[in-house]
């Protein structure tokens, strides 16, 4: 009875420890999800709105 009782906690706790290993990569997935969509700078000066490429040069 001790035995199956044992095994019964030990796969209740397998499961929560895959559970929270698969919600976990989720996890990190969205944020990169996120995180890419986030607006990037301009890697162009030219390319910021009021701004010439000279404009910066006399600068």
């Amino acid at each position: 009875m001790f035995a199956t009782i044992l095994t019964w906690i030990g796969a209740v706790l397998g499961i929560a420890v895959l559970l929270a290993m698969a919600f976990g990569a989720y996890v990190f997935d969205l944020g990169d999800a996120f995180g890419r969509r986030r607006r990037k700078p301009a890697e162009d000066q030219s390319e910021l709105p009021g701004r010439t490429p000279s404009s910066s040069a006399n600068a």
